[in-house]
């Protein structure tokens, strides 16, 4: 927020018929109080504990590479555990749009995806009533259930009225209330030394009063310089009845330029003695930048240490490192390896009760959502014996919030800018398992199933994992068995404190048809231990899962709850998985390369002749057996044939 129309999220009542539906589909309890809980009972909570938080802004992206660059970001510094996140509203960018830079779609992505509580920005800018009615309808539907209710700022020199919209973010707060009662929590923005366009400071904060009056939830305020002007500020809220929170806004100074646009845009003055420390230092960043991490710092150690104040709101400039220094330096930046689920959980209203998930798309849970999108309930039925899951097309592999991090040009360094043989694959696999430089110097840290680095529990098999891959094992995802862990293990932990999680070992990996051969006569040799599921592209199908029923590879026991099984091997899902498992290997990998060419065929040959399977240790308190049977497998394979 880096206009005049600075404030976030918003708070409202959250009961309503929808969350006693819900509540009665739940088959376990759920690990965590906050799934459940309105951004305003949120902050509730935690200022009745005494506990502090902290929120973010960012803006949309003008282009489709920005916007997969700022859901990384999203990714990063939601780790540190931000109560929520805001997205500006543009009305020169079309924010309403379907477009993937629209300020709709960067906020749907962020909750659906990226798993934040966020809160979109509106303004009555060049909109009619039914034009707002018809963004706000469109919110709810994509799972929002926030809004920062803004007049917005004028696009030209002056405020022109909108004959059939509001002209005062009051009217639009009303309108909300009006229309959605209390499905959305409502911010709307403060200004500590009154807006620019206000009469007066006095009478600024009447109009402030109104807008929480007309049932706005809580307040977010525009940039300041100086920690009295926000308390000042908040004393004299609470002289006139506003009771809500209000949250200070933040802005590390983090370049010269950055600096003057912003106070140009929400027309404030920098105070002589901060302009007396830059002006000699504008021309260097790192200075200016060092400098505002600084100054903020310890405007909002005064903010906290006064009492009055629990949460921050940082102004991010769509920039992490300053932001999330000033955090670590204040002590609220918190990354709990601990997870409420073994999985990236998305922050959509009716996935709220979502307990349990196939373990195939551990490392592409994005993808996971987005096929399940359309789902009206969770599990849904697909872990019984059922033959439809249901689970959507997947086309869309260039959707922004689905595509790799990496450009293609950096795709070719880690994968190989030309392949000779299908060894020079396993070499790529067995590069990315071992972190060390390829032989041209660059570190794999990407697989077209797995787009981050190898996950701290994966290490735990990072020596036998790279003796497979170097043989055509080419594993995809796999877990450690775990005999009783303390939930708040920092590598294999999740859910609540003071419980155990336990884990089967398992194994997912593709390979030829050969390698198939052989592990299929050494697998009869370990039955009714391991469980296992081997797939081709052409859907040929073996497998010993009675039934088609799910095995339960990840669960928790938790005092004084159910005991929780959020993740499953389940054979019916896994032909759906296997769609998208082979389609990867061209349509991330493939494609890197000229039709024809002798690299493009490699890959072409593994996905129309490899396996895909996936092996389940059920005797999880004795050491993993897997790795003992993929070496009886290769033993099995290397046996000369009788003449």
């Amino acid at each position: 927020m880096v206009n005049a129309n600075s404030s976030d999220s918003g708070t409202a009542s959250c009961s309503s018929a929808e969350n006693s539906k819900e509540s009665s589909r739940c088959s376990t309890p759920v690990l965590d109080i906050e799934r459940h809980e309105c951004l305003k009972e949120k902050m509730r909570r935690r200022v009745e504990a005494g506990d502090r938080w902290f929120s973010l802004e960012f803006f949309p992206p003008r282009t489709a590479s920005g916007a997969v660059n700022l859901i990384s970001r999203f990714d990063r510094m939601g780790s540190g555990g931000p109560l929520f996140i805001d997205v500006t509203w543009h009305p020169a960018g079309d924010p309403g749009s379907d477009k993937e830079t629209s300020s709709m779609i960067i906020a749907s992505t962020a909750v659906n995806f990226c798993g934040l509580e966020t809160l979109l920005h509106m303004t009555c800018c060049n909109q009619t009533k039914e034009d707002i009615t018809k963004h706000l309808q469109k919110a709810k539907r994509l799972g929002l259930k926030n809004i920062m209710a803004l007049r917005g700022d004028p696009t030209g020199e002056e405020w022109e009225e909108e004959a059939e919209g509001f002209n005062y973010a009051v009217d639009l707060v009303k309108h909300i209330r009006h229309e959605f009662e209390d499905y959305f929590d409502i911010c709307v923005a403060g200004y500590p030394r009154g807006h620019p366009d206000a009469e007066s400071y006095d009478q600024d904060l009447k109009h402030l009063k109104e807008k929480i009056d007309a049932g706005a939830d809580f307040i977010i305020t525009q940039l300041f310089f100086r920690s009295e002007t926000f308390l000042t500020f908040l004393k004299d809220c609470r002289a006139i009845g506003i009771t809500c929170p209000v949250l200070p806004g933040i802005f590390p100074i983090q370049g010269y330029g950055s600096l003057r646009q912003l106070v140009k845009l929400s027309k404030l003055e920098v105070p002589q003695e901060i302009m007396d420390v830059i002006e000699p230092i504008k021309d260097n960043d790192a200075a200016i930048r060092n400098y505002g991490i600084d100054l903020a710092v310890s405007m909002c150690r005064e903010l906290l240490d006064s009492g009055l104040v629990h949460g921050l709101h940082f102004y991010t400039l769509n920039r992490e490192v300053a932001t999330i220094d000033v955090l670590k330096r204040l002590g609220m930046w918190k990354e709990d390896p601990r997870r409420p689920m073994p999985w990236a959980m998305s922050a959509h209203p009716k996935r709220r009760v979502e307990d349990v998930r196939p373990i195939f798309w551990a490392s592409r849970p994005k993808s996971y959502i987005h096929r399940t999108q359309e789902w009206d309930e969770f599990p849904n039925g697909r872990w019984g014996n059922s033959s439809s899951p249901a689970f959507g097309e997947l086309k869309d592999y260039y959707l922004f919030y689905l595509k790799s991090k990496s450009p293609r040009e950096e795709l070719l360094k880690m994968w190989g800018q030309e392949l000779n043989s299908e060894e020079s694959v396993f070499e790529v696999f067995t590069y990315y398992i071992s972190g060390e430089p390829n032989p041209n110097g660059h570190k794999v840290n990407c697989l077209p199933w797995n787009d981050d680095p190898l996950a701290p529990e994966t290490n735990l098999l990072k020596n036998e994992l790279q003796k497979v891959n170097k043989r055509g094992i080419l594993t995809i995802n796999s877990q450690p068995n775990v005999n009783g862990k303390p939930s708040t293990d920092p590598i294999v932990g999740w859910g609540p404190s003071r419980g155990y999680v336990f884990q089967k070992a398992y194994l997912e990996f593709f390979t030829s048809s050969e390698m198939v051969s052989a592990l299929i006569k050494v697998l009869k040799r370990y039955e009714p231990r391991v469980n296992y599921h081997i797939v081709n592209v052409h859907g040929q199908n073996i497998t010993n899962a009675a039934d088609l029923q799910p095995n339960a590879v990840t669960w928790g026991i938790f005092p004084g709850r159910e005991i929780i099984q959020p993740t499953v091997v389940d054979p019916v899902s896994f032909v759906y998985w296997k769609d998208e498992a082979f389609a990867l290997w061209i349509e991330q990998w493939a494609k890197l390369y000229e039709e024809e060419s002798p690299s493009r065929m490699i890959i072409q040959y593994i996905h129309d002749n490899y396996y895909l399977v996936n092996l389940v240790d059920n005797d999880f308190p004795l050491e993993n057996c897997l790795w003992q049977v993929i070496e009886d497998t290769f033993k099995e394979h290397d046996r000369p044939t009788d003449q």
